[in-house]
């Protein structure tokens, strides 16, 4: 947001912009290896990056008026221009989450050089996150009944919004990027809800349906044609043990293919497992692993 600034502020605003710029913790974190608040893009940097993302992943979701599944010369075009716009974006925000940390190690260049090389990969990767998406998009049409044509869900439907935006993160951070891939799928929570970690593995043709409250943890494994609703919690079964919880370990639940999870259901533990084929009732809450092909908590 820009400052406008009508009149010279007065003294004691000055003063008071004094104190609370000096209120910072010494031991926080955020003091230490170079580290300061405002060094990472902004939300509305990552809101850009993110529109143009859409524009080349669903051509259609822009203004051009060019419909998804077009192709021709018009199209073609359309997307090579906005892929110039997110070359450029996506490289500004991978240097920022870069600088935090190399910088004290490396010289500016060096973090820029290795932002442009992150970026190239990423460019590169968008083919097969796009052929992800319209499995999703697939498996969407099959399981709502509602759905009245694929353009209604790239429309509509903020389960994808949310798979398309963890897709992209999670390919760039699979290149190297760190923080902003975070950024990017918590800019997708705010707008629908959804929280998928970038870290996340999820196989294809996953299918979100309404999915206010769904939150999925860094180490989950979902396995392919899997379909959960609203409310849907895959966690860690101990937020205290730092022992289980520790960075690197499988905190997180593993799905298997062709899983259905009804709503705010609760699955907790890293070494949990929804076999092929289960069903998770609604409500249900899940610290066990669960054979293939059984139905839990489901009242038939």
């Amino acid at each position: 947001m820009a400052i406008q600034r009508r009149t010279a502020p007065k003294q004691p605003y000055l003063r008071l912009a004094d104190r609370i710029l000096k209120a910072q913790d010494k031991s926080d974190q955020s003091n230490r290896d170079g580290q300061r608040f405002g060094t990472l893009p902004s939300p509305a940097d990552i809101g850009d990056l993110i529109d143009d993302l859409l524009a080349v992943l669903f051509p259609g979701w822009g203004r051009t008026g060019i419909a998804f599944g077009t192709e021709d010369d018009r199209l073609r075009e359309h997307i090579a221009a906005v892929l110039v716009s997110l070359e450029r974006r996506a490289e500004d925000a991978v240097f920022l989450g870069l600088r935090r940390r190399c910088a004290i190690r490396e010289s500016e260049e060096t973090c820029r050089a290795r932002a442009h090389e992150v970026t190239q990969r990423f460019l590169a990767s968008l083919p097969e996150v796009r052929r992800l998406l319209v499995g999703d998009i697939d498996a969407a049409y099959r399981a709502d009944p509602a759905a009245t044509g694929t353009d209604e869900i790239v429309s509509c439907y903020p389960g994808l919004y949310a798979i398309a935006v963890y897709r992209a993160a999670h390919s760039l951070l699979g290149q190297g990027a760190p923080i902003v891939p975070r950024m990017m799928t918590e800019h997708a929570h705010a707008r629908t809800g959804i929280d998928i970690h970038p870290g996340a593995r999820i196989g294809p043709a996953f299918f979100i349906d309404h999915g206010t409250g769904i939150v999925v943890g860094e180490t989950s494994l979902i396995g392919a044609n899997v379909r959960i609703y609203q409310g849907v919690t895959l966690g860690a079964l101990s937020v205290k043990d730092r022992q289980v919880e520790a960075p690197g370990r499988k905190r997180h639940p593993t799905i298997e293919d062709d899983v259905v999870i009804y709503a705010n259901a609760t699955i907790l533990g890293g070494t949990t497992v929804i076999g092929r084929g289960a069903v998770v009732g609604g409500n249900a809450w899940i610290t066990y692993s669960v054979p293939p092909g059984v139905r839990v908590g489901v009242g038939m």
